[in-house]
């Protein structure tokens, strides 16, 4: 029998590796960023093309390479970062594996422009599907260029795997924020299709912060400091004010490079225990610094995990320090067991004896006895002594009605009889069990429990979930408005500006025009002038308070699902947008808006369920209720 186990060609074994490496285009940004960063680079310049699936290319003004390293930089396990087993536990660096080049190459047309400072001319090569096509002398800056070019052009399967270019988009710019922000002293400059992204210029910590978030950012952060022998931790933390429904704006790095850590993460939410709304994550940008060797950053293919030495100590460090930022600051209550001066005793009475107060009592005093006139004097010593105790005596009684007659005889000449009399009259209510013929045609409600809509039928009752019944309402309305172009809209006595990241702005460009079909106004914007956006006018179904936290929503659901253009996207935004705008559990409504709730409700095209198909009422017959008894 022959043998059957072969080596794969390298390749197919490229190809493999691939699939590890790069899962879309946001993997290639990541690791052509993370080796410009190890190149030494001061300027790194990201320029991308249809989301990446056109063109990633990657320009630093780094130390560059010789020949002979531009050509070996492409072969499996190629790499100048680590020489002996021994080093993968003293990393200092990002890029390490040797496989990002070779598995890049391998599925990808792939050009490499090098230079190093000490030469005159630098080398460009051309690989395309790991095949070298060709190695040149060429004129090039000092640095690095390596453009990548048609990703997965020879696995299709793959390519057609690949989400919108919004979407793909967003995973870029999520890992050009994680690099951006590990190293502020960079520059960094990002273009998408030829326009400005980001132009961020070498900076601080915060000043990076804001840059990438917008300018508003800067007065929701609180800054965190702690060194110690296990860990030294910097960076800020949100105010819990500023706390969002969504996870966007969390980052931890560790010794500069970005982690997820759902263990640490439960650590800053334990830290802002009670200052935090109900389903809302507090924003952080964390630093920590530990020893190479207490950690491992190689158990994920896109080390994005690391295992620590001792989690148990650095959740409780990272715990305290948060809290105690937050009390230092005044943004949480804190306890401070110093001596405070206030409560001091004052100077004039320390050298004073304390006085135990006393009560007198007459003991003689009888309620019951009979008193003397006011005008009498009181021979006896105790009633002297005790006058506060005696009751003041009603004297002549008979003066109290003095005037009295002739006051009642002027007023009967005025007023002879009691017709212009008014009385005030209180509201008839109706009986317990009125009469059926008062109550033809007239379906009552009743609320339960702020909950649930309890209305009759003639087979027997409906109860209605007031939440769900309301998401449908608004839902279908949206849906008509957007459509038809015939929304409400309500003028804002004073524009409302709100703040976002740029990518925010560019995704409510994208939507602009649903959103104004639904009864926003907006003033003029555009996506590179400025991180804010002023509102003039509102949808007539929502509140202005409610603006921020409804937008907030939207993109949150436009960044986890971002539809193509069309009904898709239009059904999305409806969706989000009703489901923060239904009236929520606990709020009571009056019977009219009850009766008004069920009625809109069974007016839906679809009144059984919501857009999320969920049942919005159950029915009970009278048979089923019977059987109860």
């Amino acid at each position: 029998m022959s043998d059957i186990i072969q080596l794969l060609p390298d390749h197919v074994a490229n190809q493999i590796a691939a699939g590890e490496v790069v899962q879309r285009p946001a993997s290639v940004v990541k690791e052509l960023l993370e080796n410009a960063i190890d190149a030494g680079a001061s300027h790194i310049k990201l320029i991308i093309k249809e989301a990446g699936k056109t063109l990633i290319q990657v320009i630093d003004d780094g130390k560059g390479m010789s020949v002979t390293d531009a050509r070996l930089s492409f072969e499996r396990h190629a790499t100048s970062k680590i020489k002996t087993a021994e080093d993968l536990f003293q990393l200092d660096t990002k890029g390490f594996r040797g496989e990002a080049l070779a598995s890049i190459a391998a599925i990808a047309h792939v050009e490499l422009k090098t230079r190093q400072e000490v030469d005159e001319v630098g080398t460009v090569i051309h690989i395309e599907g790991s095949e070298v096509i060709s190695q040149e002398v060429c004129v090039t800056p000092k640095g690095t260029s390596i453009s990548v070019k048609n990703l997965f052009y020879n696995i299709p399967a793959r390519r057609n795997f690949l989400k919108s270019n919004a979407v793909e988009l967003r995973h870029i710019i999520d890992e050009f924020h994680r690099v951006a922000m590990a190293h502020p002293s960079l520059r960094f400059d990002m273009y998408h299709n030829g326009n400005e992204v980001f132009n961020l210029i070498a900076s601080k910590h915060r000043q990076r912060i804001v840059n990438v978030f917008g300018g508003k950012t800067n007065e929701k952060l609180v800054p965190v400091t702690e060194e110690t022998d296990l860990v030294g931790i910097s960076g800020f933390v949100g105010k819990p004010e500023y706390a969002k429904r969504t996870r966007g704006e969390q980052f931890f790095f560790v010794n500069n490079r970005f982690i997820k850590s759902p263990y640490l993460n439960h650590a800053v939410n334990a830290a802002f225990e009670g200052l935090l709304k109900d389903k809302s994550h507090p924003s952080y940008f964390l630093y920590l610094t530990v020893d190479p060797q207490s950690i491992d950053i190689n158990i994920h293919p896109t080390k994005t995990e690391i295992k620590f030495e001792d989690e148990h100590a650095l959740y409780a460090i990272l715990r305290a320090s948060i809290k105690h930022s937050l009390g230092q600051f005044n943004v949480a209550p804190v306890l401070d067991f110093n001596r405070d001066s206030s409560m001091d005793t004052p100077y004039e009475y320390k050298s004073k004896a304390a006085q135990t107060p006393t009560i007198e009592v007459d003991r003689g005093f009888n309620p019951f006895k009979e008193e003397k006139l006011s005008g009498e004097n009181n021979s006896s010593s105790t009633d002297k002594k005790y006058t506060s105790f005696k009751k003041e005596s009603p004297g002549s009684w008979e003066n109290l009605y003095t005037g009295l007659e002739s006051e009642m005889t002027s007023q009967k000449s005025t007023q002879n009889d009691f017709s212009s009399v008014e009385f005030e009259s209180e509201e008839v209510t109706g009986s317990l069990f009125e009469n059926d013929d008062k109550k033809v045609g007239h379906h009552t409600t009743y609320q339960l429990h702020k909950k649930y809509i309890v209305t009759t039928i003639k087979s027997g009752m409906v109860i209605v979930n007031q939440h769900r019944a309301h998401h449908r309402i608004v839902y279908e309305e949206l849906l008509r408005n957007i459509t038809m172009a015939s929304a409400a809209s309500q003028q804002l006595l004073f524009p409302l500006t709100l703040s976002f990241s740029k990518t925010e702005v560019a995704l409510i460009l994208s939507i602009q025009e649903q959103l104004e079909n639904m009864g926003f106004v907006f003033s003029e914007m555009s996506e590179s002038s400025t991180n804010e956006i002023e509102i003039t006018g509102i949808p007539s179904i929502t509140s202005e308070k409610e603006v921020s936290l409804l937008l907030d929503k939207l993109l949150s659901d436009l960044e986890n699902e971002v539809p193509e253009s069309g009904f898709s996207q239009t059904d999305l935004l409806a969706k989000s947008i009703a489901k923060s705008i239904a009236i929520r559990t606990g709020v009571e409504l009056a019977s009219e808006q009850q009766q008004y709730m069920v009625n809109s409700l069974f007016a839906c095209t679809e009144p059984s369920i919501t857009p999320d198909n969920k049942p919005t009422f159950i029915t009970l017959t009278v048979d089923e209720i019977d059987t109860k008894f």
